[in-house]
C-alpha cells in the first residue's frame, strides 16, 4: 500500500532498504484528572519511564489504556485521495492547496466523534492537527494557510478537546515535523522527494516550535504530542524539539519520530513484535488508506478484534485510525465496526485493559496477558479442542473459558496442554482462557511457544540461521528469509503441520523488485501443482484464490535480478 511506510531511523541505524517515510499521524488525548480509567496500580505493572519520572503516571496509565483512536482529517478528504502523499502526485499543488477554500464539513460533531470511541472502548484519541501537507486544523497565528480561513471557520482542534474532556477520554495531538507546504521546510512534495532551491531549517523549526506551543498551552494538557516524519531533523535538532515540548508540559508522552528516540516505539501498519522493556504502540487503519476514501477496503471484525489482543499479548498498545468524511462525517460502517470492537471489550475487557504482555510470546494463533494472579490465553486459530505450550513455573490453580464452555489444564514434562469443550470452531474470533495461578504472573519470564511451522528453502544466505526459512513466517516484519547474493532462482515452502483451508497470501519482499517471474504451488501426492503465478511481487503482495485446503505450500521464484529476500508470508483462511 502507498502508505505503508517505515518507521524513521537515522539511515546508518536502519537496516531496512531503502527508507521510506512514514506517513504523519496524529494522538489526540487529554488527560483530564478524573479519567474514566481507574486501574489498580500495582508494583509489578509499574515500568521504568523512558522520559523520567516526571511523564510516568501519564506514562503508565496510557500503558494500561492499551486503545486508542487516530484521525486523519482534512481538506483532502474532498478528493477521497490519501492525505499529503497525494499532495503533487495525482492531485497536482495547486489543486491540493486550494481544497481548504471548498472545505465546509457542516456535519462535523465533535461529540459525536467522542461517542464513536467510547463506544469502541477506546480510552484516548489523537487527532491530525497538521500532518505533512502544511495545513492547520485550529486558530494558529503562525500561518493563514488553517480551519479559519476555509468556509468552515471552526476551530476543530478546540472543539475535540473539549468533546474528550466531555467524554472522558484523554486528548493528544498528532504534529507533522516536516511541512511541504512551507516555504522554509528544504523539502516539498510529492512526498519531500523535490528540494527548494531556497529555505531557512532554523526558521522554520522557530515556526514549529511556536505552533507546538500552542497546541499545548492552548489544549493541553495533552496526553501525548505525536510527532512525524521528521524529514532534515538530525538526532541533535529532534532532541532539542523533544526538550522544549517538555519544558511548556513536563509530563507529556512523545513518541519516537521527532528525530530523537522519545518515549515509545511507532510500528506502523502492522503489529508489533514483543517488547516489555520499552512501551510501544501500532498505528494501523480500519481501512487501507489513512484519509477517507469512498467504498476502502474495511478491516473485519476478526481482523479488528485479533490485531487488539496481538497488540496487547505483545505487551503494546493500539491506535486505530478512522478518516471522517467530507461532510465531518465518521462513516456509518466504520463507526458500526467500532462499535462492534466496543461490545466485545465489555465482555472481555479484562483480558486487555491493565494487562502486560506475556508470559508466552504471540504467534498467529495465540496471545497471552496478564495481571495480578491470572494469565489470559487468546486462542485465535485453534486446531482442535487441545493447545499444547511450554509449561510455567508456577502451579494453576483453576482454569475459566471465559468465552463459554470449560477448559481442562494439564502440566506435565514440561508441558502444559489446555483442552476445551466445545472445541472452537473456525469462525470464532478468540477463545480466551483465563488461568489463576498459586503465584504473580509478571514474576513468569516471557517463552516463544513452538511453531507447528517447519519452513525449508533451496538457498540461505551464507547458512546463516539469522536469515533461515522459518523467519518468513514469524510474524516478525524486523526479519528476514535470504538467499545468497548472484541467486536468480530460489524456492522456499512450508509445512503447516494438518492441512488448512486457505483463500489467499500475503508476500512481503524485502527489496522490492527483485523477483521478476513466480509461482505460488501446493503439493498434491509427491508432485508441486501451481495455485496461480506472477511476476513482480513488491513490499505488500496479496492474492485471492477460490479456497483450497492445502498443508504444503511453496513460493517458486523462476527469475530474480538479485538474490531473493522476503520478511514475512501469510495466509489468508477461508471463514
Amino acid at each position: 500500500m502507498k502508505t505503508a511506510f517505515m518507521n524513521f531511523l537515522p539511515s546508518e541505524l536502519n537496516r531496512k532498504s531503502p527508507v521510506i517515510w512514514l506517513k504523519s499521524s496524529f494522538l489526540v488525548g487529554a488527560l483530564a484528572g478524573s479519567l474514566a480509567l481507574n486501574f489498580a496500580a500495582s508494583p509489578a505493572l509499574a515500568a521504568a519511564p523512558a522520559g523520567g519520572p516526571q511523564n510516568a503516571a501519564r506514562l503508565e496509565w496510557w500503558r494500561q489504556a492499551r486503545f486508542g483512536m487516530f484521525i486523519h482529517w482534512g481538506p483532502v478528504s474532498l478528493k477521497g485521495a490519501e492525505i499529503s502523499w497525494s499532495r503533487g502526485a495525482e492531485i497536482p499543488v495547486a489543486e491540493y492547496d486550494s481544497l481548504c477554500q471548498h472545505f465546509n464539513p457542516t456535519n462535523f460533531d465533535a461529540d459525536a466523534w467522542t461517542r464513536t470511541a467510547s463506544d469502541a472502548g477506546m480510552k484516548y484519541l489523537v487527532f491530525t492537527t497538521k500532518h505533512h501537507d502544511g495545513f492547520c486544523m485550529w486558530d494558529t497565528a503562525q500561518t493563514s494557510h488553517n480551519i479559519m480561513r476555509s468556509p468552515f471557520g471552526r476551530d476543530v482542534v478546540k472543539e475535540l478537546a473539549a468533546a474528550c474532556a466531555r467524554q472522558g477520554l484523554a486528548f493528544g495531538t498528532y504534529y507533522s515535523v516536516c511541512d511541504w507546504h512551507h516555504p522554509d521546510f528544504p523539502l516539498t512534495s510529492p512526498g519531500g522527494s523535490v528540494r527548494r532551491q531556497t529555505s531557512n531549517l532554523d526558521r522554520y523549526e522557530q515556526y514549529l516550535r511556536a505552533e507546538v506551543s500552542e497546541l499545548i498551552t492552548r489544549y493541553g494538557p495533552l496526553l501525548v504530542m505525536w510527532f512525524d516524519v521528521p524529514q532534515e531533523f538530525s538526532l541533535q535538532r529532534g532532541q532539542g524539539l523533544l526538550d522544549f515540548t517538555r519544558a511548556l508540559q513536563p509530563d507529556i508522552i512523545i513518541n519516537d519520530r521527532s528525530g530523537a528516540p522519545g518515549d515509545y516505539d511507532t510500528p506502523e501498519q502492522r503489529v508489533g513484535k514483543f517488547q516489555n522493556q520499552r512501551p510501544w504502540e501500532t498505528c494501523m487503519t480500519l481501512c487501507r488508506q489513512w484519509a477517507w476514501k469512498p467504498n476502502d477496503d474495511m478491516k473485519s471484525l476478526q481482523e479488528c478484534i485479533q490485531t487488539l489482543v496481538l497488540c496487547a499479548g505483545g505487551d503494546g498498545n493500539l491506535l486505530f485510525n478512522v478518516g471522517p468524511m467530507p461532510d465531518g462525517r465518521i462513516e456509518p460502517r466504520q463507526v458500526q465496526r467500532l462499535q462492534e470492537m466496543g461490545a466485545w471489550l465489555k465482555r472481555y475487557g479484562q483480558s486487555i485493559y491493565g494487562t502486560r504482555g506475556g508470559p508466552w510470546k504471540p504467534t498467529r494463533a495465540l496471545a497471552s496477558t496478564r495481571d495480578g494472579n491470572s494469565i489470559f490465553v487468546h486462542l485465535l486459530r485453534p486446531q482442535g479442542p487441545t493447545v499444547t505450550l511450554p509449561d510455567i513455573p508456577s502451579r494453576i490453580l483453576r482454569a475459566q473459558l471465559l468465552t463459554g464452555g470449560s477448559a481442562k489444564v494439564t502440566q506435565q514434562d514440561g508441558q502444559l496442554a489446555i483442552t476445551l469443550s466445545p472445541a472452537p470452531g473456525p469462525s470464532d474470533i478468540d477463545s480466551i482462557v483465563r488461568l489463576e495461578l498459586e503465584g504473580p504472573a509478571l514474576d513468569l519470564k516471557p517463552i516463544t511457544p513452538p511453531s507447528s511451522i517447519k519452513a525449508t528453502a533451496s538457498n540461505v544466505f551464507q547458512n546463516l540461521e539469522e536469515y533461515s526459512p522459518d523467519k518468513a513466517f514469524d510474524a516478525d516484519p524486523e526479519t528476514r528469509w535470504a538467499t545468497d547474493a548472484g541467486t536468480r532462482q530460489a524456492w522456499i515452502a512450508v509445512d503447516l503441520g494438518s492441512p488448512k483451508q486457505l483463500s489467499g497470501v500475503r508476500i512481503h519482499e524485502e527489496y522490492a523488485g527483485r523477483v521478476q517471474r513466480f509461482e505460488f504451488q501446493r503439493k498434491e501426492g509427491s508432485e508441486w501443482k501451481t495455485i496461480f503465478s506472477g511476476a513482480t511481487l513488491g513490499p505488500n503482495f496479496s492474492r485471492q484464490f477460490p479456497p483450497i485446503i492445502a498443508r504444503e505450500l511453496r513460493l517458486n521464484i523462476l527469475e530474480a535480478t538479485e538474490g531473493p529476500t522476503l520478511s514475512e508470508i501469510e495466509f489468508i483462511s477461508e471463514k
